[in-house]
């Protein structure tokens, strides 16, 4: 790429070293005439007997040898910590006894200066579904606190929202001597090919309680035409009861569990339970519990039948279910 100051472009360094070279025409004049120093004129002659034509291009201004380099071994450690550590380039100078500019200077050599590019967010996920409705369901549990008659801190703000909890009395309270408003616990079913979900909000997390839901749900489902035949799970409690195990082998389902520490791998359920709280429990003012409760059952109907879903090429989850009488009602 031609400097953008560049006094000559290839073309006219070319035509002036033929003037000097085979025109026998004075540096001076030659370069007189194109506007550039008498040095410059001869280095492009020069470069034009030795090189030709080939030798009227740019070349790099990289040195041959930079002896002052820092050395691979310092590179690799500052490089290490950058990515294990997320250290910046003044704490990696006084880690590895270089300069902060010298630090900067690797991890931008080295594509990671940026922490934004080191995050895991920016990296290919991996992604699986199956092939048909039924083959594997996720299941999970949201805990959500209740919200005090009035209305909760988040829209009637921090001071209001504690006066709704005090007034909304008779609990128990906790060390702080606030009122416990008890939390609801949101069972969710969620087919993995469609994203079609089955919900109920209770009172518990328990083993049974778990095992009910599974029950109605697998029921809920067969009713549209799947048939379950797998269930994901993580490791609570619930889903490690003897409840659960006897759940599943009344159901005929396989009970799957993830790997500890690894949400991931029950990503859809986790990615739903996140559009619920955006788009249900925290997406209006509810002066009450129970009214967010009654809220319930219509946002899931929407979620279900009407709201696109970009995960399946923005189709709402219950069009994965072929053949379904009254699914877009």
């Amino acid at each position: 790429m031609l400097h953008a100051n560049a006094a000559l472009t290839p073309r006219q360094r070319l035509r002036m070293a033929r003037l000097i070279v085979e025109e026998k025409w004075p540096a001076t004049r030659a370069a007189e005439r194109f506007g550039v120093s008498a040095t410059t004129a001869r280095r492009w002659a020069d470069r034009y007997r030795a090189e030709g034509t080939a030798g009227m291009t740019d070349r790099s201004s990289r040195p041959h040898s930079s002896p002052a380099k820092t050395d691979p071994a310092r590179t690799k450690r500052i490089v290490s910590l950058r990515l294990r550590k997320r250290w910046g380039a003044h704490r990696l100078a006084a880690e590895t006894g270089v300069a902060p500019s010298t630090a900067g200077a690797v991890l931008r050599r080295c594509g990671v200066s940026r922490l934004s590019r080191l995050e895991r967010r920016e990296q290919a996920p991996v992604r699986y579904e199956h092939l048909a409705p039924g083959e594997l369901l996720h299941a999970d549990v949201k805990k959500l606190g209740n919200i005090p008659a009035g209305g909760g801190w988040r829209f009637v703000g921090q001071r209001a929202g504690k006066a709704n909890r005090h007034l909304d009395g008779g609990r128990a309270r906790n060390r702080y001597r606030n009122p416990l408003m008890g939390h609801g616990f949101i069972h969710v079913v969620l087919d993995d090919h469609s994203r079609t979900a089955y919900a109920e909000i209770c009172e518990d997390e328990t083993g049974p309680t778990a095992a009910g839901v599974l029950h109605r749900a697998v029921a809920w489902f067969a009713a549209r035409g799947v048939t379950a035949r797998r269930v994901l799970t993580d490791n609570g409690g619930c889903y490690r009861s003897h409840d659960w195990i006897t759940a599943c082998s009344q159901l005929r389902l396989t009970p799957k569990r993830t790997r500890p520490y690894r949400p991931q791998t029950n990503g859809k359920v986790e990615r739903f339970h996140r559009t619920m709280t955006a788009e249900w429990a925290f997406a209006q003012l509810f002066i009450s519990e129970a009214d967010r409760r009654a809220a319930f059952p219509g946002w899931l109907h929407t979620y279900n039948h009407h709201r696109p879903h970009t995960g399946i090429g923005g189709h709402p989850p219950i069009s994965r279910l072929t053949n379904l009488p009254g699914q877009y009602s």
